[in-house]
């Protein structure tokens, strides 16, 4: 039997996959967290994309910049140099207001905000495919759904020390009439 060198097996296994990458220390566990959810639906795990993490970055800047880090998704249509072209999970937190009358950020992993989102998986009905009346089960179908290979996620913290969190997946998920799963 012929054996392959080991580097050589190495650059064929993963000399192509920028998919491999691994989130930045800053997000460290966000892939972790999210392929947990993933894993309990038989769902392939995401990779880490610098490009959608570039892509989420864009978009929390703009929103510290022109909107105090309101929570607003990319629009969907005429949207210009935003145009939503990938599927989006948002996170926002206030500041906490100390006694001395500033603010200070909340702290908050990326597991927290993973976690955060995968918590609406409780207003999620599969059988009808529908959230609970009143209630936000986007960012949890978003997370598991099927077809989506790729995650990146941004921060951006605002003057008054509010924050917001964006992750954008590839492909989109969140169609009208499909199950996540």
């Amino acid at each position: 039997m012929k054996h392959i060198p080991f580097f050589l097996l190495f650059i064929l296994m993963f000399g192509n996959a920028p998919s491999f990458a691994t989130e930045p220390a800053q997000f460290s566990g966000i892939i972790n967290s999210h392929n947990q959810v993933r894993a309990k639906h038989n769902v392939q795990p995401l990779t880490w994309s610098k490009s959608l993490a570039q892509y989420a970055q864009q978009w929390v800047n703009n929103l510290a910049d022109t909107q105090n880090c309101e929570m607003i998704h990319r629009p969907n249509h005429n949207g210009g140099q935003f145009q939503q072209i990938h599927g989006e999970n948002l996170f926002w937190a206030s500041a906490i207001e100390l006694a001395t009358g500033t603010n200070q950020q909340q702290q908050f992993t990326p597991t927290e905000i993973v976690k955060a989102w995968a918590e609406e998986e409780s207003f999620y009905n599969y059988q009808t495919n529908q959230c609970q009346a009143g209630e936000d089960c986007g960012h949890y179908t978003q997370m598991v759904w099927h077809e989506s290979q790729q995650v990146g996620c941004a921060i951006a913290v605002c003057g008054d020390k509010s924050q917001i969190w964006a992750c954008n997946y590839h492909p989109r998920g969140n169609y009208i009439g499909e199950r996540p799963y």
